[in-house]
């Protein structure tokens, strides 16, 4: 079991089209003894659209976890000061909460979860989803490449011919690349072809 003893704060945001994907990579760290603190982004909190209502959502969720879904920014906020989790996971992580996080805004629960982690030192793992990655989020996902303790899941240009500036990530690499993370170890490659 590789995260036997080993707490994870999974932060999800809003999206939703890959969230699907998301739930059996979960699953595996619940399964490999991982700990999981489920956080979720207000889009995932409260909108249904057609990939999932937010009730199914944070029902596969609770499925997974028995741990109740920290979906305020005060419920997020004890992350940083009770050293709750060894490593923090936003997956899907939108370019809107790229955006952010690259320009120190906390003003999700996931936010401020991933804010209060990185203050003790400790690593944050992103598993980038977003449209506009090779667009105007792109200066933001370079900062993130170069901030301390932050690892990406590797991605691609998942529709170069339809979406060119989308990006995302590998799911099946997230597991690893949480392994790896916690080692202080960036996976490699960080970029793969879809």
């Amino acid at each position: 079991m590789r995260f036997k003893g080993v707490s994870i704060g999974l932060a999800l945001t809003g999206s939703h089209c890959t969230m699907a994907e998301m739930m059996p990579q979960f699953k595996k760290l619940a399964d490999e003894g991982a700990v999981i603190y489920p956080v979720i982004s207000p889009a995932v909190d409260q909108t249904d659209t057609r990939f999932g209502t937010a009730e199914s959502w944070k029902k596969a969720l609770q499925d997974i976890t028995d741990i109740p879904i920290i979906n305020t920014i005060v419920g997020a906020e004890p992350v940083g000061p009770q050293k709750l989790v060894d490593v923090m996971v936003i997956a899907p992580c939108t370019g809107n909460t790229l955006a952010k996080l690259a320009n120190a805004i906390s003003d999700t629960p996931v936010l401020m979860a991933v804010k209060a982690h990185l203050r003790n030192g400790r690593p944050v793992v992103l598993a980038v989803s977003t449209n506009d990655g090779l667009g105007l989020n792109a200066r933001n996902l370079g900062t993130i490449l170069n901030a301390k303790n932050v690892y990406v899941v590797p991605f691609g240009q998942d529709n170069p011919t339809g979406k060119p500036n989308s990006l995302k990530a590998k799911t099946d690499l997230l597991v690893d690349s949480i392994e790896l993370a916690l080692q202080g170890k960036q996976i490699q490659p960080v970029l793969e072809k879809y």
